[in-house]
């Protein structure tokens, strides 16, 4: 009897290896619940960056790994209830803040772009190599600059070029860490697993 495992459909992302045929939509909705709950809870790992008012989070990582392991659709609602409940006054985006008001919320609205962009990504098999998980984080982090850091400059007044110095620059080196660590976790998962695209 073999126990190698099964190829896995093209265009799989992780989420659709759970045995959830029979279950799909109850799955799906805890998929989503649980993306939203881990990216609020990312976002309390908090380090404050001087002369910024974003601080370095997890919650840039978490929604990268949730759309990457969820998909577009999974992804997205993900982030739209993150973003959605979090606007509405509960406490789980970054440093234990809410509402509208928030200079860092273009960020917010960067990941909800982000994570259905890089589960585009990976259903065309871009979580399963080193290089093209790094590719993919990379644009999901530009995704999440290039709505974050515009509106980071509208919302206080600074200038664009300040708004990167302060929002952009501090957290590159972060960014590339956090690139690295999935680069590591999401082809070894697909390996692990006995699935490759």
């Amino acid at each position: 009897m073999s126990t190698a495992a099964a190829p896995v459909r093209s265009g799989a992302v992780l989420a659709d290896l759970l045995p959830a045929a029979r279950y799909r939509y109850a799955v799906d909705a805890a998929l989503v619940l649980g993306g939203a709950a881990l990216t609020g809870i990312a976002a309390q790992i908090a380090v404050p960056v001087p002369g910024s008012p974003v601080p370095v989070t997890g919650q840039t990582f978490a929604a990268l790994l949730i759309g990457t392991a969820l998909g577009a659709r999974r992804g997205f609602l993900s982030l739209a209830l993150y973003a959605l409940v979090g606007m509405a006054g509960v406490p789980w985006f970054a440093e234990a803040t809410s509402g509208w008001s928030m200079p860092s919320l273009g960020y917010v609205f960067g990941m909800l772009l982000a994570a259905t962009v890089v589960g585009a990504l990976a259903r065309r098999g871009a979580d399963r190599s080193v290089l093209r998980t790094a590719g993919t984080m990379a644009l999901g982090s530009a995704i999440i600059y290039a709505i974050g850091v515009p509106y980071l400059a509208l919302s206080t007044g600074m200038s664009m070029s300040a708004a990167v110095a302060a929002g952009l620059t501090p957290f590159l080196i972060g960014d590339a860490l956090k690139a690295a660590l999935a680069m590591g976790v999401l082809p070894a998962t697909w390996k692990l697993l006995g699935h490759r695209g």
